[in-house]
């Protein structure tokens, strides 16, 4: 988000869904559902180089050490992109 929430997460985190008051989201229907697409920003494949025990330590997370390093990158870039 690129503004302040006023949101208490911390106190949404606690409440059960039950408690929670959704009254003026709407319905998501099944013909949301037939329309709705998922947009996923596309990928292009890189080689770079990484010190060696910072490349085995994500491998060593298991599957998925690509995506989570490129999750951290994004995070880096959307905080960077915030302080401009």
């Amino acid at each position: 988000m690129k503004t302040v929430s006023n949101t208490d997460w911390t106190k949404l985190a606690s409440l059960k869904d039950a408690e929670i008051n959704t009254s003026d989201i709407a319905e998501l229907d099944d013909d949301f559902f037939k329309h709705a697409e998922i947009k996923v920003p596309p990928k292009k494949s890189v080689t770079m180089r990484l010190d060696a025990d910072v490349l085995e330590w994500y491998k060593s997370q298991g599957q998925g050490y690509q995506t989570r390093i490129n999750n951290l990158l994004r995070r880096y870039m959307e905080a960077q992109s915030q302080q401009r």
